[in-house]
């Protein structure tokens, strides 16, 4: 038996929140076992007039409820960036997507354009910003490090300033990994900021807007 690969159309839906002409562009990637259009709902307190969200949903979806059998109307609907079959041509999948999804809703050269990842959606976005050829500057992981697989240095994210965000009471996060993952970063001269919010696995409101308050301080500054 041959394995065998072929390129095929594929119809990706994202969701937009927002002002088209704002200064600011938030490409925002859900996590595993989520729909585009409810992780949107974390992302309505940075709706203030100046910035557009764009929420693209995973390609792979699934009936979340695993029970074999016809599924009801109300059955849970989730979505997958990737599994570990067929991995790198997921990777590269999504990559090609992103980088597509940019180029048709950054059209203002002059906007800033923000790239955060929640839990799945952080390797993902590390991984698109890491390989692909869209402008990103300021790439936000939410309740996730830098992949394993990506070697840090100051090149790794193509000159995006790098957060990562960890709430207190993570329990996704194991013990210690905020630590080596911090050695692992800064040994390797990749600056970051490291924000902390009382919370576990999942984005709170007043740390978002925290976070997207200094992401447009540093942005004035410069």
């Amino acid at each position: 038996m041959n394995e065998h690969h072929l390129t095929i159309r594929r119809t990706a839906r994202y969701y937009s929140l927002g002002d088209t002409d704002s200064q600011e562009l938030w490409i925002v990637c859900h996590g595993y076992a989520q729909l585009a259009r409810y992780f949107m709902r974390s992302f309505t307190p940075l709706d203030d007039g100046a910035r557009m969200i764009v929420a693209p949903e995973a390609l792979n979806r699934y009936y979340y409820e695993t029970a074999p059998g016809v599924h009801t109307g109300d059955a849970r609907i989730a979505a997958t960036w990737m599994t570990r079959e067929d991995r790198e041509h997921e990777i590269e999948d999504y990559i090609a997507y992103l980088d597509t999804l940019a180029s048709h809703v950054a059209t203002d050269a002059t906007r800033t354009v923000i790239a955060l990842g929640y839990s799945q959606g952080a390797a993902t976005v590390c991984r698109w910003v890491a390989h692909g050829s869209a402008r990103i500057d300021h790439v936000i992981l939410w309740g996730s490090p830098v992949p394993p697989e990506l070697e840090p240095a100051p090149s790794l994210l193509r000159g995006a300033a790098l957060t990562i965000a960890i709430g207190e009471s993570d329990g996704q996060i194991p013990p210690g990994e905020i630590e080596r993952q911090d050695e692992r970063l800064r040994s390797a001269g990749m600056a970051y900021d490291l924000v902390r919010y009382a919370g576990g696995h999942s984005i709170e409101g007043d740390a978002l807007l925290d976070i997207a308050a200094r992401v447009r301080r540093t942005r004035t500054r410069q």
